[in-house]
């Protein structure tokens, strides 16, 4: 009976998942045309963050509002990305995004500049944590593109350590300035 209880509080540490916050980008009514007339559904674009580095998006269809949104926030869950943060407020370096005619650039922004940044973009970086970022959008201003061509950005973004561990050196050598060559004296 012990071993039991033992395996069941296992399970339940497991399934502790952190705290997720969800912002709905969009709602979209939707029609299905059959020979009675027309069905009328509902599309549900949701963005799911832990707002300490994760971040997914999820898409849903129901015939009800609630329906389509809480599916949209079950596939947003299954689809997260991590992102490496600096200081847990901004990027670590500039980075373009892209998806079909959309294209995003996010830059880095010094503390106090806060979210710039429009629209479903703004959501992505709220649910992500981000605090302080500039980003800007061109081409499509469809939601579905503009939040996969920012998480299309967002996983090019590297921190110091990962790609320290990918050259095989120290931190330390990767963020050192090159030192300006001493004028020589003949």
């Amino acid at each position: 009976m012990a071993e039991r209880d033992n395996r069941r509080s296992r399970r339940d540490d497991r399934d502790e998942t952190p705290e997720f916050a969800d912002r709905l980008v969009a709602i979209n009514r939707v029609s299905k045309t059959v020979k009675g007339g027309k069905r009328f559904g509902f599309a549900a674009l949701v963005v799911v963050g832990d707002q300490r580095g994760r971040v997914g998006f999820g898409k849903g269809k129901a015939k009800e509002v609630p329906e389509a949104i809480r599916k949209a926030t079950e596939q947003a869950k299954r689809n997260m990305i991590r992102v490496p943060l600096r200081d847990a407020r901004t990027l670590h370096h500039d980075v373009e995004g892209r998806h079909g005619a959309g294209k995003v650039v996010m830059r880095t922004a010094p503390q106090g500049t806060g979210i710039i940044a429009g629209g479903p973009m703004r959501a992505v970086f709220e649910m992500l944590g981000v605090q302080d970022v500039v980003a800007k959008s061109t081409g499509s201003q469809n939601p579905y593109n503009m939040i996969r061509a920012t998480l299309n950005g967002l996983g090019k973004e590297a921190s110091p350590r990962n790609v320290a561990a990918r050259r095989g050196k120290k931190v330390a050598d990767i963020l050192k300035k090159p030192e300006a060559e001493a004028p020589v004296e003949a």
